[in-house]
């Protein structure tokens, strides 16, 4: 699988695809272990790298993700199909906003889609986790544009970096959950629920 791996990485490079920091994921696959993490819910699959390696961590893990572009979703299918996860790995193509889910429910919720959004995938999924379960939510630094608003000379950045801090704040003034935040990667939070902790 390694070498799947490496031509993700590859390709993601050359087709400009954003896909997770190798120190990020190594975090997440860490906690997976740490604390057993079975089911696994990805908002973002991009070309299937993350869902891959979390998918990876352990005999039991699944997960399900959710790509709304038609094709980082079919080649994030090929990659699943390269890598035989097709048994662990789900891939569901629609906007998450409009996805319904019933009767599911998840150890673990990975947030990395668009990023003016995450307020709205945190508030919509936070109802499928189950207990002692986590919502952990990637690129809160931004590329180091997080914090440092008034140094963006776009007017799209300046509005999404800002979008990124309302959501950075939505977390740390959270009545129902207790956020941590680790300077790993692009900036990552764990979040889980007050009364689990």
């Amino acid at each position: 699988m390694r070498d799947q791996i490496i031509q993700m990485e590859e390709y993601a490079k050359e087709h400009n695809v954003p896909i997770i920091e190798k120190e990020s994921i190594a975090f997440i696959m860490k906690f997976i272990k740490a604390n057993n993490v079975n089911e696994i819910l990805e908002i973002g699959s991009a070309i299937g790298y993350s869902s891959i390696l979390m998918a990876s961590v352990k005999e039991d893990v699944k997960v399900t993700t959710i790509e709304r572009d038609n094709e980082r979703y079919m080649e994030c299918l090929k990659n699943v199909k390269k890598c035989n996860m097709q048994n662990k790995i789900d891939v569901v193509c629609q906007d998450a906003l409009e996805v319904n889910l019933s009767g599911v429910s998840y150890d673990l919720i990975f947030i990395d889609a668009a990023k003016g959004q995450y307020t709205k995938f945190f508030e919509k999924y936070k109802y499928f986790l189950k207990p002692g379960g986590v919502i952990i939510t990637d690129n809160l630094k931004f590329h180091g544009h997080v914090g440092n608003r008034d140094k963006i000379a776009s007017r799209n950045l300046k509005q999404l970096v800002g979008k990124i801090e309302n959501y950075i704040d939505f977390l740390k003034n959270n009545d129902e959950f207790e956020t941590k935040f680790y300077d790993v990667g692009d900036g990552l939070s764990v979040s889980i629920r007050k009364n689990e902790i």
